[in-house]
């Protein structure tokens, strides 16, 4: 029977290393203090694992590793039915819809808000919890802010504005501005008068609020110089305006949109500047931040004519069409001036239509 043999040759050391005898006796020595560093580095790691092991007291996850906030965007359903819409409205401290796409883990999850053109905090962090967020409780132009831990970032394409509400207007007057007096004020049944307004600085004037409009577009045109002013703007609005231009780059064969100049030569109207206007509706829609007139090349040749007001009109005629939730006034305004080429676009919820001469 043939017994198996186990050698009891044990596995050299550091120490015992077997070299050949041919090695030189440099790199022999070199060998084992390679053979002795392996060693000593084996040691030490095993030490600080045991060490670790044995260390139970806990620790903030944050000693180790930092929260990352998630990227997060708008849904596109903030954006209205144009998609180009980059302006949301609510009252002081109003509860709002604020839908977001939150690209990662959104566990303990924080919002607050930041003043457009700031950095700092302009409220309290509070939890965010679905698509329901609480408005500042002061006027003004805002964006979101996530924050988890110690990080925060701050979510691009939306600003809110948080509006003046009407009641804190006192007689003709809202913070110094006048805004004067609207028909609902003084005759029961009109229409009731604009929610709220837009507050107004300089530096608010080119903060974007569609792809082809800004804060500054809807500027009352009295009381130039005197701050804050304030504007009375209805998205819908804003929504329609931009569906126009999008049926017009359609024609052009869906060309960059932004090829497509516009020109609003008027948008909000406070009533006592309305009634200075020659040959004003008493009750325009411009007060209620319904109405602009708007010039647009919508042939593309570089000018205003009356061509081009009545390209501007067939497409709000389309748009009326396909969103009957922005019915409202079409006026085409046609002359041989350009600067009376125009046409008054409303979304008063019916519909209207007059034409006009320079």
């Amino acid at each position: 029977m043939t017994s198996a043999v186990v050698s009891d040759r044990r596995r050299p050391t550091g120490e015992e290393l077997e070299l050949p005898d041919d090695l030189p006796v440099r790199k022999r020595h070199l060998g084992r203090l390679l053979w002795l560093a392996i060693a000593a580095v084996a040691a030490v790691g095993a030490f600080q694992f045991l060490q670790a092991a044995g260390d139970t007291t806990d620790k903030p996850l944050g000693t180790f590793t930092r929260a990352v906030v998630p990227l997060a965007n708008p849904s596109v359903t903030a954006f209205g039915a144009s998609g180009e819409v980059k302006l949301a409205f609510a009252m002081p401290a109003q509860e709002i819809s604020y839908p977001l796409d939150v690209h990662g883990d959104p566990t303990s999850l924080q919002y607050a808000w930041i003043r457009v053109g700031d950095t700092a905090l302009a409220t309290n962090r509070q939890p965010l919890s679905g698509d329901k967020v609480n408005a500042p409780p002061e006027a003004g132009f805002f964006h979101m802010a996530l924050i988890k831990a110690d990080q925060q970032r701050t979510v691009e394409g939306l600003t809110l504005a948080v509006l003046v509400p009407f009641e804190e207007k006192e007689g003709g007057m809202l913070h110094g501005y006048r805004i004067g007096t609207y028909l609902a004020e003084r005759i029961r049944g009109r229409q009731p008068p604009p929610e709220g307004f837009l507050e107004i600085r300089p530096t608010d004037l080119d903060i974007p609020i569609t792809k082809h409009l800004k804060v500054g577009d809807f500027l009352n045109h009295d009381q130039q110089g005197v701050w804050p002013s304030f504007a009375a703007v209805n998205p819908k609005l804003l929504d329609k305006l931009e569906l126009v231009i999008q049926e017009i780059a359609r024609w052009h064969g869906d060309k960059a949109v932004a090829d497509v100049e516009l020109d609003v030569h008027s948008g909000f109207r406070a009533p006592a500047h309305n009634r200075r206007v020659q040959r004003a509706a008493s009750d325009s829609q411009h007060q209620y931040g319904d109405a602009a007139d708007v010039a647009i090349d919508a042939n593309g040749d570089g000018r205003v004519t009356a061509i081009d007001s009545r390209m501007v009109g067939l497409a709000v005629e389309i748009v009326e069409l396909k969103h009957p939730e922005l019915v409202g006034g079409l006026g085409i305004y046609t002359s041989g001036h350009s600067s009376t080429n125009y046409v008054h676009i409303d979304v008063r919820g019916r519909r209207a239509r007059w034409r006009g001469g320079g």
